[in-house]
């Protein structure tokens, strides 16, 4: 059962009561409320302050540091500060060299040793409460508090993993929790929700959420790791009253920048994420300009909201992405590719790479050389930073394709987090491969769908299917509409479905599009690079991504600018592929064009677009 000190006053006056007193008021705390906060307490020696202090600040989330006091600065309590008095209940925990040693009720018998330590206030998830009170949700007791795997930032021999708290919560009031605190926690390493490491075990009912929060018990392994020869600490659930106010914590969720919105990504685990309303709208933006269809080829029908936002949502939190292209449109020509594909899935790549997760790329064995070459020339010329993996998969069997994508075959243990295909050729429901035209391009296809049949069964792998004609991998999770709106629909429809389906359309700006034409997948590859920067550049997310440790990176950081999709940097990646002769998808020509729309006014005209949105300040 939690319990609390309860004093108002201002900071010394808070010290002296709380560590001197042999009479501490203890009281329930889960379902206070009122202008008063909870704080637990940690003291350390003076020498070790501004390291713990530096601590604090780079770990911010765990660790909300209200004040600290200084030396030799004890002040007696205002009169009336103390109330409902207790007898002898322990309120501290005692460390010698990192170990604990014991439990104390009061301090006064170091009284001497205090003159030389410094007492930090740190605030706590009891501050929930009236969150979950303006959300509607009746106050509960927290479910205990649970050691994560996730490390909170070293610094000065202060170190220790995170520690959260969790409560359930029904998922129709998510949202609304949400935006009450401005803050949501997530599954993070926890093995056992029924072990908490701290406080009873709570099993989420049906239809109810697990929803995690930073908790301030974090500070136990911080006191423990610099292994200092005497510290204290509040113990679990004993906390003060106080009136002390973070004066750095965030401004009040106001704005589009600051309130979030909560999206369902995937079920398998179950995983939500945030991001900042100004961001999503971004995102929505950048879907609406690139699946958009003058030509009239019923792209517009395959359309669903929110994919592209939920697709960046996704892949901003994977350690290791797999991305595939490949459309062998050209089947008597060598080398049979198009020109649409790759481009988009170098640009994804080369944001990836900025952000500093694995990438690598899957093809088809026999376009393998070209791939390799492309990709030497793109980091040649400074379109990717670095050379990555070009892997290749035959197939064979559903356990080839889950030994491919996970570690010694194990499902507990995947090599890639999500897989990307843009602009692939996609099996239809026959079991053919078939080009826009109807014509069968199975010989000239590795079966890399199984790839993305075997991760719908490996929890952790999410997919994404990049396509503007519906016959590409991934969009099998609108084959209904393919089949209805798309000219030879019924024949050449992709049957294998990803997590989250990308739609790129065509140009729209006045001029005539032939009816013919197709869509250029590559602009859902820009649009996909494009999210993840305004993502990493929104504060509401990155703090999410963070688990609220850490410091966060400048909204704009110079190496993700760089890393954008640029005019200049994707007319060198058209180059490279008409140096190595391929060509357009629907032209067949071998020039700067991609779906017999020319390089110059109408693709430039788009990656413009598309980034000038991106970085548009708000």
């Amino acid at each position: 059962m939690p319990f609390t000190l309860h004093l108002r006053s201002r900071l010394p006056s808070a010290i002296r009561s709380l560590i001197l007193q042999k009479k501490p008021n203890i009281r329930n705390t889960s379902s206070m409320a009122g202008e008063l906060r909870p704080a637990s307490l940690v003291v350390l020696p003076r020498s070790l302050a501004p390291a713990f202090e530096r601590f604090c600040q780079v770990n911010t989330g765990p660790l909300p540091l209200l004040g600290q006091s200084e030396p030799e600065k004890w002040m007696l309590p205002p009169q009336g500060a103390i109330s409902e008095t207790r007898m002898g209940h322990p309120q501290f925990w005692k460390y010698e060299f990192g170990a604990c040693t014991g439990s104390l009720a009061s301090l006064e018998q170091y009284s001497e040793q205090l003159k030389d330590m410094v007492a930090f206030f740190l605030g706590c998830s009891f501050s929930l409460e009236e969150a979950l009170e303006k959300a509607g949700l009746p106050r509960r007791d927290p479910a205990g508090h649970s050691q994560t795997t996730v490390p909170c930032v070293t610094h000065a021999g202060f170190c220790c993993p995170l520690v959260v708290t969790m409560r359930p919560i029904p998922k129709d009031k998510l949202e609304g929790l949400v935006r009450a605190c401005c803050s949501l926690g997530e599954l993070l390493g926890i093995k056992e929700l029924s072990k908490p490491a701290y406080g009873d075990a709570m099993v989420c009912p049906p239809g109810e959420v697990p929803v995690f929060w930073p908790s301030p018990l974090t500070s136990l392994g911080a006191v423990s790791s610099c292994e200092t020869p005497l510290a204290f600490a509040s113990i679990p659930g004993c906390t003060v009253m106080t009136d002390l106010k973070d004066a750095k914590a965030p401004p009040g969720c106001l704005t589009p920048e600051r309130i979030p919105e909560v999206h369902h990504i995937s079920q398998d685990p179950l995983h939500y994420s945030i991001a900042s309303v100004s961001a999503s709208q971004k995102i929505r933006e950048l879907e609406s300009m690139i699946g958009i269809d003058p030509g009239n080829r019923g792209i517009g029908h395959l359309l669903c909201k929110d994919e592209l936002l939920k697709a960046s949502l996704s892949l901003s939190h994977a350690r290791s992405v797999l991305i595939t292209t490949g459309f062998p449109t050209h089947f008597n020509h060598e080398p049979p590719e198009e020109t649409d594909g790759p481009p988009g899935a170098v640009a994804l790549v080369a944001f990836l790479q900025a952000l500093e997760k694995e990438v690598a790329i899957i093809v088809d064995q026999r376009a393998w050389n070209l791939h390799q070459k492309i990709v030497e020339d793109a980091v040649e010329q400074g379109v990717l930073k670095t050379q990555i993996p070009i892997l290749t998969y035959q197939g064979g069997s559903v356990e080839a394709a889950q030994a491919f994508l996970c570690k010694n075959g194990d499902p507990q243990t995947p090599r890639f987090d999500h897989l990307v295909a843009i602009e692939r050729a996609g099996r239809a429901a026959d079991g053919n491969y078939y080009n826009a035209r109807k014509m069968n391009i199975k010989h000239l296809v590795d079966p890399i769908d199984d790839l993305f049949l075997a991760a719908k069964k490996i929890p952790g792998i999410s997919s994404t299917g990049v396509g503007d004609g519906g016959n590409e991998l991934g969009m099998g999770k609108v084959k209904e509409a393919v089949r209805r709106h798309i000219r030879h629909g019924d024949v050449i429809a992709c049957d294998v479905e990803a997590d989250f389906a990308v739609i790129a359309g065509e140009h729209s700006d006045g001029r005539p599009v032939r009816p013919a034409t197709q869509g250029v997948s590559n602009w859902g590859g820009y649009a996909l690079a494009c999210a993840l920067y305004i993502l990493y550049s929104c504060a509401v997310h990155s703090q999410y991504l963070r688990k609220a440790v850490g410091p966060s990176r400048a909204p704009g950081d110079q190496a993700w600018t760089q890393a954008l999709p640029s005019v200049i940097k994707e007319e060198k990646m058209l180059g490279i592929l008409v140096q190595h002769k391929v060509r357009s998808g629907v032209s067949g020509i071998v020039g700067m064009e991609v779906d017999g729309l020319p390089f110059h006014n109408t693709h430039a005209e788009m990656i413009q677009k598309l980034v000038d949105v991106t970085t548009a300040q708000v």
